[in-house]
């Protein structure tokens, strides 16, 4: 039943300013004067002295209907949005706030309208001129205002929550950049079937066991988005156990069944039914449990804490029919006005759950969360990069390992993730300089406890620790294949989006891709899947995405110096493991990146026309050289670029440049543009897919033009039978252009 009597709106006269645009109040609760009188965390304090005090308990309940009635009342004003999932959490997060455990993550990207509720009740929001429940309505879903999955640009809000099996990630980089904090993470039981959730978690425990700081809490509610979940027929023991085994030392689960006096049928139930009694008695032992398993992880046990209870508890229905409103869901309809009526309050209770609420954690979250103030980082210096001269052959990827071990070596906190091994992409040399992060000490293979290299063999875990750490502030690197790379690729794309709304610094999430489809002709077409490549292409036009595509050993090392500095930025780089020749000195590879393309080689004369050369990658060069050769014997004048930088060669007006963090309009002018790429016929030349020349063929003028890209993989004894197998011969480059020049 209710805790509260629904009384007239005319209440609204006595209720505090903030709650303007509240439908509903009701009436106090039994013993209000006695339990909440004043606030439980008082003036001066982070949290609740005792968990077990009745005001404390008390207080927790008010702050969760509070949640739950925001919830239900912004998502309604829309008719749009999701309440369900938030609505059987709510007694888990008012628990954590209470307990000053304010620096929260989800997975849940549906769990928006309740992160915000709680954003606005602590008075974040008012950094983006919300100031009250009428202003919150108003702007939830609207652009420029709170989206409905979350972000990290909303004061307050640590993270960007929107595909599922992210979230974790967030919890376990701000473990490790901040002992002695906890990071809580919620996760929903419908989500939980993502792959790698609990065995990345278990990995990174293996990789960093002191950092046991952050929380993985369970909402298990039976549901997901539009079915049961496909855990909802564990008993809890079972749960427990798939939990420990893996790895979780404590594993604290309240059930709401266990106080269930009104008589609700089947392993969930909606605590909001229980008399006020029994409601208090499941507050309680949520906030004690919650309370060990804080106390648990934070003294280096790895823990969970898991809610069981029915989702949607406390909103218009229950089950996957809460998960998301409808156009028939509005405020006046009368399933929701009675749903926002049982969770009404009254004005004393809403001011005494604002009072907790700013109070905990030591003030607003948009002022005391972590991810609210630029992290320290140590100065790199200037990286040593190694001039290679024209004359020699060198592996790029090796070049770039040596700057990646000076980066290690100046900066502790910094962290390499791969899950397919740096010796096999050609940088050994990361691992010997910042060895494997292992429990097992072995020279043989660089490892040992302390390590700066995390190798997961998942993808996910990779680009999620380091995606993590950099948006929280941090220096990381994810190096893969670029055939496995899409993976993980989800999370990293999550997370530069949220740095393009950043409202701080933060250093840019750096990737580098090696073994690119033409090196793996043995290992046939599953290494061979560059078709990635169009992703990052598609994705410069977001304002805040860099692909790059060194020429040589030296180009990549000025890349990667140029991408470690930048900030709120995805830089992708992409490079073979094999010794290739060098085309640029390192001031003119400087020049390339900073630029976007450079010149590798120009005709001195030739009677029969200028054929230009577009090329992003390094390999796929030795054909185009090789076509030089007949191109220039049969008379015809030859310019070839390396396209390195082509988020630089696109028109301004192509790129959302102006709409992010750190904006960056340094884009090539026509006059220099017509002078690299002007000629009787252009050729766009990729090792890979063609969506990275996009910017050239945009722009040039040239009357002539092809495209010359890649098809698809196959079993090949060399890059060269791949690359005739998809057309890209110094045979078929050279007839191309006779065809088009006559």
């Amino acid at each position: 039943m209710s805790s509260a009597t629904v009384i007239s709106k005319s209440a609204e006269d006595h209720a505090p300013d903030f709650c303007s645009g509240i439908d509903h109040f009701g009436g106090p609760w039994p013993d209000f004067t006695r339990l909440a009188h004043t606030a439980a965390i008082p003036e001066g304090a982070t949290a609740v002295a005792d968990p077990t005090a009745p005001e404390s308990i008390y207080q927790t309940l008010l702050m969760a209907d509070a949640l739950r009635y925001l919830t239900l009342q912004v998502t309604g004003a829309k008719a749009s949005g999701h309440p369900g999932g938030f609505a059987s959490s709510a007694d888990a997060y008012a628990a954590l706030v209470m307990l000053g455990h304010t620096n929260i993550v989800t997975e849940v990207g549906h769990h928006a309208p309740g992160f915000y509720s709680a954003m606005f009740l602590d008075t974040s929001l008012e950094e983006m001129g919300i100031h009250t429940v009428s202003d919150l309505r108003e702007r939830f879903r609207e652009r420029h205002g709170l989206l409905g999955h979350l972000s990290g640009a909303i004061p307050g809000i640590l993270a960007p929550a929107g595909p599922l099996g992210q979230g974790q990630h967030f919890a376990m980089a701000g473990a490790l950049l901040h002992p002695g904090t906890l990071f809580p993470c919620t996760l929903g039981d419908g989500g939980f079937g993502e792959p790698y959730v609990l065995s990345s978690m278990m990995h990174f425990n293996t990789a960093y066991p002191q950092a046991t700081n952050f929380l993985p809490v369970l909402i298990w509610n039976g549901y997901s988005q539009e079915h049961h979940s496909m855990v909802s027929n564990l008993s809890n023991e079972q749960m427990v156990a798939y939990w420990k085994g893996h790895g979780f030392q404590e594993v604290v689960l309240v059930d709401a069944r266990d106080f269930d006096d009104s008589g609700q049928e089947g392993p969930y139930v909606d605590s909001t039914h229980f008399s006020h009694a029994a409601r208090l008695a499941f507050t309680g032992a949520v906030l004690a449990g919650m309370d060990r398993a804080a106390r648990s992880a934070l003294g280096g046990r790895l823990t969970a804490f898991i809610v069981k209870q029915l989702k949607g508890a406390g909103v218009h229905t229950v089950g996957s029919k809460s998960h998301n409103l409808y156009p028939a869901d509005t405020l006046d309809q009368p399933h929701m006005i009675e749903g926002l009526k049982r969770r009404a309050l009254s004005p004393a209770a809403w001011r005494v759950v604002r009072e907790n609420f700013v109070r905990a954690g030591g003030g607003p979250a948009v002022r005391t969360v972590v991810t609210e103030r630029v992290l320290d980082l140590p100065p790199l210096g200037k990286l040593p990069c190694k001039e290679f001269s024209r004359d020699e052959k060198a592996v790029p990827s090796t070049a770039m390992g040596a700057l990646v071990a000076a980066v290690g070596g100046a900066d502790p906190r910094f962290v390499v993730t791969n899950a397919d091994g740096n010796e096999a992409s050609g940088m050994k040399n990361i691992n010997e300089a910042l060895k494997i992060r292992h429990p097992n000490t072995d020279p043989l293979y660089n490892q040992e406890p302390a390590g700066q290299v995390y190798e997961p063999l998942n993808e996910d875990a990779c680009a999620g620790l380091a995606a993590g750490l950099s948006l929280f502030g941090s220096r990381a690197l994810w190096l893969s294949y670029e055939s496995f790379a899409i993976n993980g690729w989800p999370i990293v794309q999550t997370v530069t989006q949220a740095m393009a709304e950043l409202r701080r610094r933060t250093p840019s999430v750096v990737c580098m891709f090696t073994a690119g489809a033409l090196e793996q002709g043995r290992n046939g077409w599953t290494h061979q899947r560059p078709e990635i490549e169009n992703y990052f292409g598609a994705m410069m036009r977001n304002g805040n995405v860099y692909p790059l595509f060194p020429c040589d050993a030296n180009t990549i090392q000025v890349a990667y110096e140029w991408a470690t500095n930048s900030w709120n930025k995805g830089m992708v780089i992409i490079a073979s493991k094999s010794p290739l020749p060098i085309h640029l000195t390192l001031e003119e590879a400087r020049n390339g990146v900073e630029n976007g393309a450079a010149v590798l080689y120009e005709s001195a004369a030739g009677d029969r026309g200028t054929v230009v050369f577009a090329v992003t990658g390094d390999m796929v060069l030795l054909p185009v050289f090789e076509a030089r050769d007949r191109l220039e014997a049969d008379g015809y004048r030859v310019r070839i670029v390396a396209v390195i930088n082509p988020r630089r060669l696109y028109r301004p007006l192509d790129v959302a440049w102006d709409s992010v963090s750190e904006p960056d309009n340094a884009f090539m002018d026509d006059d220099h543009f017509n002078a690299l790429f002007d000629g009787d016929a252009l050729l766009a030349v990729s090792g890979g897919p063609s969506a990275p020349l996009e910017p050239v063929l945009l722009r040039t003028r040239a009357p002539r033009r092809e495209v010359f890209a890649w098809k698809r993989g196959e079993t090949t004894a060399s890059p060269a039978e791949l690359m005739e197998l998809n057309g890209i011969t110094a045979g078929t480059l050279s007839g191309r252009v006779r065809d088009l020049l006559g």
